[in-house]
Formats: C-alpha cells, sequence, structure tokens
C-alpha cells in the first residue's frame, strides 16, 4: 500500500516539457465541462437526473467542483496522478452509465440527432470524446506532468532543500 501512495505522490517529472500541451488540453476540457453543469440544467442536475443517480443535485454538483478543480490541477500540473486516476475513474462511471443504454437503444437521454441512433455504431460515435480523455489522462497517469509542472517545481525544490541540509 504505501508503494502505490508513493508511486501516486511522487509521479516522474523528467517528461517531455511538450507534456504541457496534453495537460491543457485534457484539463480545459474538464474544466469548461464543469462550469457547463452548473450553466445548464441539461449537462447538470437534469442529466443526472435522468440517468437516475441518487441525489442527483448533489452529485451532479459534487463531479462539477471536481471537474472544475481537477481541470485546474491538471492544467498546471499538480497532483496530476492523483488527479488523472481521479478522471479515469470519473470517465468509466460516464460511459457505462450512459453508453450501455445507448447501446441497447433504451437510454434515458436524447438520442443522437443523425444515424446511427443505437446499437454499438452509435456508441463508438458518441464515446469518441469520453476515448479521448480516458486515454490522455492514462498517458497523465503514466508519464507524470511533465517539467513544465507545479509537481516538477516542487520535486526538484525538495531535492535542493534535501541537498542544503
Amino acid at each position: 500500500m504505501k508503494r502505490i501512495i508513493k508511486w501516486f505522490l511522487n509521479p516522474p517529472v523528467t517528461g517531455q516539457s511538450s507534456i504541457l500541451i496534453i495537460r491543457l488540453m485534457a484539463g480545459s476540457v474538464f474544466f469548461w465541462e464543469g462550469i457547463l453543469k452548473f450553466v445548464y440544467v441539461n449537462q447538470g442536475v437534469g442529466r443526472f437526473t435522468k440517468l437516475g443517480f441518487p441525489f442527483p443535485e448533489h452529485t451532479a454538483h459534487f463531479v462539477a467542483v471536481g471537474e472544475i478543480i481537477g481541470g485546474l490541477l491538471l492544467i498546471f500540473g499538480l497532483f496530476t496522478r492523483i488527479v488523472a486516476f481521479y478522471f479515469i475513474i470519473q470517465m468509466l462511471v460516464a460511459v457505462f452509465s450512459t453508453k450501455i443504454a445507448l447501446y441497447l437503444g433504451t437510454s434515458p437521454l436524447p438520442l443522437p440527432p443523425a444515424p446511427p441512433k443505437d446499437g454499438i455504431w452509435a456508441v463508438l460515435h458518441e464515446i469518441r470524446s469520453d476515448y479521448a480523455q480516458i486515454l490522455t489522462c492514462l498517458f497523465i497517469l503514466i508519464e507524470g506532468a511533465g517539467r513544465r509542472s507545479v509537481d516538477f517545481i516542487i520535486s526538484t525544490s525538495k531535492k535542493v532543500y534535501s541537498m542544503s541540509k
């Protein structure tokens, strides 16, 4: 258990500076999707109600706040492994709670505006952004935040501090 905690709390920070681009993409999408859950009822409370989540208002707000804060943390590169893991779990829950019903043709959400409207092709079409976010977060989980991150600044300051003792 200690190894797992250490792995999450000490991500590699020697990766390419260009990892920043991946963090900006993933973090900004989560950030604005979190805001949209507050701004548009059909994206937040309404969606969680239709999907049958318990306490939809609290659940929607919890998820929205997590996306806003987590998105900013990814953008800045702070606690990247923890945030990336959280978002992978969140996206898997989103996929399983929405796309299975779409596959079966029983989705309580509006169907896609154009064919395919159900079945595997509809799922593959509708899952594209979820899939991209999951794989992006998986990349960040494995590779860490890179050199242009707060994680890098913290990591290098710890090393400098321990050398000066």
